[in-house]
């Protein structure tokens, strides 16, 4: 079975929210069931940043949208949006 690599943009809560601790907590909460490729901070406009976020999955039905429920549970995330999926 094949691996994708998946790119999720993660908007915080609010302008106060801290993304270091946003990102601190996606390490630990996907450490078992993916590959962190690259995790960063990006400006969106009028001073508001969110995090990209670049894993590696395997090509299984479901592992996306598992992905994605443990993102949106961790605390000070709003949002977040799959932008991009691939085969590796």
């Amino acid at each position: 079975m094949g691996e994708v690599l998946v790119t999720f943009k993660i908007l915080p809560a609010d302008e106060n929210t801290d993304l270091d601790m946003i990102s601190d907590s996606i390490k630990t909460e996907l450490s078992d069931i993916c590959k962190i490729v690259d995790i960063k901070e990006s400006e969106i406009g009028y001073g508001l940043k969110a995090v990209n976020l670049k894993i590696i999955i395997p090509d299984e039905e479901g592992k996306i949208g598992s992905v994605e429920e443990k993102l949106q549970a961790i605390n000070g995330v709003g949002q977040v949006d799959t932008e991009e999926v691939t085969l590796t």
